[in-house]
């Protein structure tokens, strides 16, 4: 259960994974509170989510409840002890999640997206003190992600956690939004001091890619997850496909390998490894530096014979190439094409 549970503490500190579970959309008291009661039999769950306002892609589709979901969120913390979570996107969600005691709140990855939404609801913060925990962009953009962040803490928001969903892609995967796993890495890397999140829930779309999409997430590190949850998931609102009951949560939890996020205790065997990735990577460098030249020499021949830099023929011909021999090899198709398309369009800048 979550009594005993401080959020703010694990802010600082977040040691513990944190476990986000509940409904998409908060449908009738019934609902709400069959999920909540089921789940703070969990121990890894501290916290009840559930969505209020439902911003759908189509109109005259459920939307949710509105306000008098509030009245059963405050009745399911009171019952369980289980700290409460809902998304805002206008000051106005803000102030009435506030004033019915919602613990902490999430910006969604539509809001996320516009920084005139993000800057208002930033504004409407000032001198509040409440947890905010912000989405990824829709958009596969980290700086758009680290503005919002920035935002709110320029309001003086003191402790913000990000949402690692996904995001969507061009690519066909099998995930309702691609994870593009790197993008969290990376967001990570230049926020060191903002935990990261994972919604799987958002991220797969559907049950079955639940576990392994979990335990991924927790092979890069994450400090916790958000995971949709539903007494009667067939039967919810919104999106049923990806939504579990408390018992299989139970099981997805069980089954977990926790990851050490700090290094071995056998430091040797880890120090010896990443001396090899940094030979490695000091290898790539001087190779792209090479290849750069010879691109250099091909853009003065170019110039010189009056050929256009960009040879659309030759450039397929290259990419379904390196894309065949690096499946062969055993890498990624969609990491081998991302690889030489950054090469490609550094050599075109190098020939101009």
């Amino acid at each position: 259960m979550g009594e005993g549970f401080n959020i703010l503490s694990w802010f600082d500190n977040p040691e513990e994974l944190l476990v986000i579970a509940g409904p998409c959309s908060v449908e009738s008291e019934e609902q709400l509170m069959t999920t909540a009661m089921a789940l703070a039999k969990l121990p890894e769950v501290k916290v009840l989510r559930g969505g209020i306002w439902k911003p759908r892609t189509m109109p005259m589709t459920f939307e949710g409840v509105g306000v008098k979901a509030f009245e059963w969120m405050r009745k399911a913390k009171e019952t369980t002890g289980l700290l409460t979570m809902t998304e805002v996107a206008t000051p106005q969600h803000l102030e009435m999640a506030l004033s019915y005691g919602i613990d902490m709140v999430w910006l969604g990855a539509r809001t996320v997206t516009n920084p005139f939404s993000v800057q208002e609801l930033a504004d409407s913060m000032r001198g509040v003190e409440v947890p905010v925990f912000v989405k990824n962009p829709v958009a596969p953009d980290v700086k758009l992600w680290i503005g919002a962040i920035e935002r709110l803490s320029s309001a003086g928001i003191r402790h913000i956690a990000a949402i690692h969903r996904g995001f969507k892609d061009s690519a066909d995967t099998v995930y309702r939004n691609t994870p593009l796993w790197h993008l969290s890495v990376e967001m990570h890397r230049l926020m060191p001091e903002v935990p990261i999140i994972t919604d799987i829930s958002h991220i797969c779309g559907r049950r079955d890619l639940l576990q392994i999409t979990a335990q991924k997430a927790l092979d890069i590190a994450t400090d916790g997850f958000m995971i949709e949850c539903h007494c009667n998931p067939d039967m919810a609102l919104t999106d049923a496909e990806q939504q579990i009951t408390p018992s299989r949560l139970e099981t997805l939890l069980g089954k977990l390998v926790i990851r050490n996020k700090k290094s071995s205790s056998d430091e040797s065997v880890l120090e010896s490894l990443r001396e090899r990735i940094d030979m490695i990577d000091n290898e790539l460098l001087s190779l792209l530096s090479k290849r750069m030249q010879v691109s250099e020499e091909i853009g003065l021949f170019k110039k010189e014979h009056n050929v256009a830099v960009l040879q659309v023929d030759r450039w397929n011909k290259i990419l379904n190439d390196r894309i065949n021999k690096g499946m062969a090899s055993g890498l990624d198709k969609h990491f081998v094409t991302e690889i030489f398309e950054a090469i490609h369009q550094e050599s075109i800048n190098r020939q101009l």
